[in-house]
């Protein structure tokens, strides 16, 4: 039952869970929960509503809480991406003047309307990024309805098929000011699907356009496909063994949608119809449930410790349990930072992280062991949607990675700031709070006039019980040193850093 690649779909009322199983393990996971409208990769037309010189940006109100910002780098036509190897399919020879980030403010001025995609969500307080340079994902080639620039995906290695491909970019007819990447899953497919691809898009265009020009600013002119349909779309390659799901109107649907590209693919998606949970069959739950851990292990006995700050990723591995079967110490270490490049890899990805990554790997003495782990993480972030850049090993023993932002992080989704420790992660000692509430007294009542020094302190039981026993002596101090009444009361719902003090008569707060 575990073997091979396998897609998990499990619906539910409030979310759809989506989860890539390699031979059982969990290699990519997803939520959408139910009512979300799919941002990035929609576009919208909408208006500029001022434009920022100093941050080079402008920003766009295309109908949502926050407005879209849009940096003029993004603004400009874009020149195909290094992934890419760019076709020259000939033409009209004439050379259009470039455009710079200088001319897009006169291009776009306050209160003109413009068609952007989303390029990247809303991420914290920040409103969702866009980029002008349209692009539409087919399953076998990517449409740049106002780009002429055509490519082939350099994933694909095999000469005499890049050439075939080639030609087949060369015939194709394409609509006037279009281009076209082939993607890695155009590799052996014949040219008539590729037409067939071709002209799904250049209608999905018509209608944006058709949108676009009918309709008054802010306005959606094209919602990117909900989870389903982007898993027929990125995953039903020839590599995968099944879909599986746990309700029947989706797999028909999804059997609908693939049916006009492959009747064999149609009998890989089967309906899961119990009794038991689908995540639970697969052993899925208990893998997601690690994901969220600090610390993770190693089948090796060693582990990562994975901590999220506003600025970077950190990343430790150790050792650990490993000691390895003999002497050589060197041999643990490498074979130690081998297995954590892949399962960092692989966190990043599940954890759906992003922005910049400081692995700290145990440190290995020999140059050809740090090239070993450079090579290897390199090759484990191939399959990662998101880009991402990565830097030899430091002197330090650090690897500085960067990996893409597209949507926010799975624990951003999921989870909130605690309202005790506000995002510390930590809480103070009851005798931090003794000291701090004994400072507390001490300058409120050198304050009062010495007939009213009758006060009510309010605290949490922790903090109660500190000074019940440890600090009873110091209070009667207090209390003889200002002349002044006490009386300590507890509340259970108060954190452990909260505490109130008030005049015992009238009872409002002394601050």
């Amino acid at each position: 039952m575990n073997s091979g690649t396998r897609i998990v779909i499990n619906c539910e009322k409030l979310e759809n869970r989506v989860a890539l199983l390699e031979n059982g393990v969990l290699e990519e996971y997803s939520v959408e929960r139910v009512g979300t409208t799919h941002l990035v990769g929609s576009i919208y037309k909408g208006r500029i509503k001022n434009i920022e010189q100093g941050l080079k940006a402008m920003f766009i109100d295309i109908g949502l809480e926050k407005n879209a910002f849009l940096h003029f780098w993004d603004a400009i036509p874009a020149a195909l991406d290094a992934g890419m190897e760019e076709i020259n399919r000939g033409g009209s020879g004439k050379k259009k003047k470039a455009i710079t980030a200088k001319d897009i403010p006169d291009l776009y001025p306050v209160g003109s309307e413009i068609l952007v995609q989303v390029t990247k969500g809303p991420v914290g307080n920040k409103g969702p990024r866009v980029t002008t340079n349209i692009s539409l994902a087919g399953r076998l080639l990517v449409l740049m309805p106002l780009n002429d620039s055509c490519g082939i995906s350099r994933k694909i290695d095999d000469p005499k098929e890049r050439l075939r491909l080639r030609r087949i970019i060369e015939k194709l007819s394409l609509p006037e000011g279009m281009g076209v990447i082939l993607r890695t899953e155009a590799s052996g497919k014949r040219a008539r699907h590729i037409i067939r691809d071709l002209s799904i898009l250049v209608e999905q265009w018509k209608d944006i356009a058709e949108r676009r020009d009918t309709q008054k600013a802010p306005v959606c002119c094209f919602e990117e496909p909900d989870v389903f349909e982007r898993t027929v779309r990125d995953f039903l390659t020839e590599d995968l063994d099944e879909i599986v799901c746990d309700d029947q109107a989706v797999v028909q649907r999804m059997k609908e949608l693939v049916a006009p590209i492959s009747r064999r693919a149609q009998r890989r998606i089967n309906y899961f119809p119990g009794p038991g949970s689908l995540f639970e069959k697969y052993h899925i739950q208990r893998q997601i449930d690690s994901a969220f851990y600090r610390q993770v292990w190693l089948r090796c006995g060693g582990y990562i410790v994975i901590d999220q700050t506003e600025a970077l990723i950190s990343i430790d591995v150790n050792t650990g349990r490993n000691k390895g079967a003999g002497n050589n110490v060197d041999k643990v270490i490498l074979d130690t930072n081998m297995e954590a490049a892949a399962e960092v890899a692989r966190q990043l990805r599940l954890r759906n992280m992003g922005g910049l990554v400081v692995v700290d790997f145990i440190d290995m003495k020999g140059r050809k062991d740090q090239q070993a782990v450079y090579k290897a993480m390199i090759d484990h972030t191939q399959r990662d949607k998101a880009k991402t850049q990565i830097l030899p090993i430091s002197q330090f023993g650090l690897m500085e990675m960067t990996r893409q932002r597209l949507h926010e992080s799975l624990s951003d989704a999921m989870y909130e700031e605690c309202p005790h420790c506000k995002g510390h992660g930590q809480i103070k000692t009851p005798l931090t709070m003794s000291v701090e509430l004994q400072r507390r007294l001490s300058s409120i009542m050198s304050r009062l006039p010495e007939h009213d020094r009758d006060v009510l302190v309010v605290i949490h039981p922790d903090v109660m019980q500190r000074l019940r026993t440890s600090d009873d002596q110091i209070l009667v101090e207090l209390e003889r040193k200002y002349q002044a009444r006490m009386t300590f009361r507890t509340d259970p719902n108060y954190t452990r850093e909260q505490f109130l003090i008030a005049n015992a008569k009238t009872g409002d707060e002394i601050k």
